[in-house]
Formats: C-alpha cells, structure tokens, sequence
C-alpha cells in the first residue's frame, strides 16, 4: 500500500497521520511498524516523529505473518455480556490473565480465545483483546475488545479516567473514618524490583475508599481507582497501613491464610465503545470471599 502526502497534510507527524488515517490500528502499532522499517518515506526509513511534506510517499511493507502458539483451551469462563464489539468476563482468583514466561496455559485469554469468535489484536499474539488487567490472586470483571476498534476506544477511556472501576477489599486494621482518598505515585521498589512501591518518581495513582463493615481486627472496603497503576489498591493500603489480608506480597507476615489477598473486582462500567451507551456490570463476591467474611463474623458473635 502507497500513501501520498498532500499539502492539508504538510508538517504532520509520521505516527500520528497514519493512525488517523487508519483508525483500526493503533498509534503504537503504527509506531511499532515504523521502528522496524515496515512503513518507509521515499522508500527510506524514518522515525515516527518525522514531519511529512507534500508528495512524500509512503509505503507500508507486508510483516511476515506470525503464528501464535497459543492454544485454546476450554476453562468455561464466566462470559457476562458479549456482543460483536466487547465483552466483559468474571476472571476467576488464581488465574494469570495472559500467556508469560511459566504461564503457557490456563490463562484468560487460553480461554477466551475459546469462548470467543474474535479479539483485538492491538497488544499482540500473547494478549489479544486484553484492555486491562488484574492480578492473578485478584478474582472479578474485566473488560474485553473483540476488534482493534473497540480495544483503542476503552484504552481512550481508560486514559480519560472514564471507566467506573470498583473493588471489594478485606484490610487488615479498624478505619476510623468512613471516607478517605490515597493520593501517591506508584514506582519500582527500589529495593526489591519485582514489588510496586510509593516512590517520588513514580507514576500518578489515585484511590477512592470507602468503609463497608468494620471488624475486630479488619475492615471491608469498597475501593475505587482513578488510574489503574500495577498493584495500585495493594500498595495504596500498605502505604496507608491498612494493608490487604491474605496479601503473600504487601501484607504482613501473620494474615489469613487465603491463597492470595481478599480483592474482588466487582464493579465495571464504560461507555460502548460503537454506541456510546453507558453500561455497568456488576458482579457479587465469589464464595471465598464470603467465606472468610462468614468466619470473622462467627469469631466475634
């Protein structure tokens, strides 16, 4: 495919004209192709900031088609709305959302890939219609792009803070105030790399909570997240001192022992991304939750 600039075009970036120009793919695809000298300017390469001028010629080279070693595999997943667009799934604690190093099968997305006629393929072959994720230990709902379309619209949205995204978390400590909001950049530890920590230098991360019940060593929790940092409401608690139970990473050392902490995922909402119409999903806590509830209940009656 040949693309001539023309003179409304003149002075635009590479990058940005393109993924105007083809809206089923993504500015970073876009990106991706160019660094790798699949899309070409007067048959030279260039880089995505390049400022086009009139008559340039572009030219997109064919990628050499790779074939995901992913295999479907059936985990009967929990689907609880699909349409030709999007879909948003229940993930269940304990499972990692997609294919990494250890993790070849039983993912999310294995099972989605299953269940589901299409996906986006804007994150590549190991995360196809991945929007967003959750932890592993982390069970609840997750928004699913079916078409790269859908996918850039949601990551829009996600960027815009616009999706509604709320959590059910058991801490450990009594919150003496009913309300209260973590305002704190979320980083790299930088004494142990493989954990999150609140740093000066890293990212904005923003968390709404607020009390459900009181116990008497814990606290239930409804949080609600502005960004979407990695393990932001696990680091955002510890930072407050209310750190998650059952938390193998964040928490102390003497907690419930629950095969990951108590954090569910119980509320999503976004605006269609075809329609525009806002829809919310809700999704109640999944019995091993409950469970621990119901114990800590029988224990102080």
């Amino acid at each position: 495919m040949t693309l001539i600039i023309e003179s409304s075009n003149q002075g635009d970036r590479l990058d940005t004209l393109l993924s105007n120009t083809k809206p089923d793919t993504s500015r970073t695809d876009i990106q991706n192709r160019i660094k790798s000298g699949h899309i070409t300017v007067n048959g030279q390469t260039v880089k995505s900031n390049y400022k086009v001028k009139t008559g340039d010629e572009i030219e997109f080279l064919e990628r050499e088609t790779i074939v995901s070693d992913i295999t479907p595999e059936n985990l009967n997943l929990n689907i609880i709305y699909e349409d030709e667009d999007v879909a948003v799934v229940d993930k269940p604690r304990g499972m990692v959302v997609h294919p990494a190093a250890g993790h070849a099968t039983g993912t999310l997305v294995n099972g989605l890939m299953y269940q589901l006629d299409n996906l986006s393929g804007i994150n590549g072959e190991l995360r196809p219609g991945i929007v967003h994720r959750i932890d592993k230990d982390t069970s609840g709902l997750l928004m699913v792009a079916k078409n790269d379309v859908a996918h850039r619209a949601l990551v829009e949205q996600l960027m815009d803070k616009t999706v509604t995204r709320k959590y059910t978390a058991l801490v450990h400590g009594v919150i003496p105030h009913n309300l209260g909001t973590v305002e704190a950049p979320i980083g790299r530890n930088p004494k142990e790399r493989q954990d999150m920590a609140v740093v000066d230098d890293g990212k904005d991360a923003v968390t709404h909570f607020n009390v459900i019940d009181r116990f008497k060593d814990f606290t239930l929790v409804e949080c609600i997240l502005e960004t979407g940092r990695t393990h932001q409401i696990r680091v955002h608690m510890k930072y407050i001192g209310y750190p998650l139970a059952g938390d193998p990473k964040y928490g102390p050392r003497k907690t419930i022992d629950t095969d990951g902490q108590l954090l569910h995922a119980g509320v999503i909402g976004f605006n269609h991304p075809k329609t525009g119409e806002y829809l919310e999903f809700k999704q109640p806590l999944p019995e091993y939750f409950t469970r621990e509830l119901d114990e800590l209940k029988r224990t102080e009656s």
